[in-house]
């Protein structure tokens, strides 16, 4: 095979089992460079494409170093574009808060403190289940745990705390 001008690594058997002795440790090596399994067996495959289409230059034995190099100099490209596009939206976020309508904002404002104002409003025990789901996120069932009451109570009070808050705001 020495005088043969065309690398082993061009024949399919050989690619075919190299392919399957080395995917499984460079997509682990490119799943802790990510942290995503998706984009690691993409830049895998991308990087044994590589390998596959550059094979006539690559012995064997440099195979493993290529392909490894190539799988590198991809996921540092890909976590530099990453860079970039984050870098750009926090610099660009704030412009869309800015340019929204004067009125919108206004109108914005005064639902928030017409809610407000509606849930002071309410009893105690309507506005202590509501804000207990709404904003603690609780369920109905740890709400009841807590208040000592049955789940039916607490959703008697939300449904009432949410009639009451309606029938507010829309005024």
């Amino acid at each position: 095979m020495p005088n043969n001008p065309k690398s082993n690594t061009c024949d399919e058997i050989i690619f075919s089992s190299f392919f399957k002795t080395h995917i499984k440790a460079l997509r682990n090596f490119l799943f802790y460079k990510f942290g995503d399994t998706q984009k690691a067996e993409d830049a895998a495959q991308e990087a044994f494409l590589k390998l596959w289409q550059n094979c006539s230059s690559v012995p064997l034995e440099k195979a493993k170093s290529y392909l490894y190099t190539i799988a590198n100099n991809n996921s540092l490209n890909e976590i530099a574009h990453q860079k970039v596009v984050l870098r750009y939206e926090q610099n660009f976020s704030g412009l869309d808060k800015t340019n929204e309508n004067p009125e919108y904002i206004l109108e914005e404002k005064q639902f928030q403190s017409k809610l407000l104002k509606a849930i002071e409003k309410l009893n105690e025990k309507q506005r202590t289940a509501f804000l207990m789901h709404r904003i603690d996120g609780k369920k109905y069932s740890e709400i009841a745990l807590e208040l000592n009451i049955s789940v039916k109570a607490v959703e008697k009070r939300i449904h009432l705390a949410l009639l009451s808050l309606r029938k507010e705001i829309d005024l």
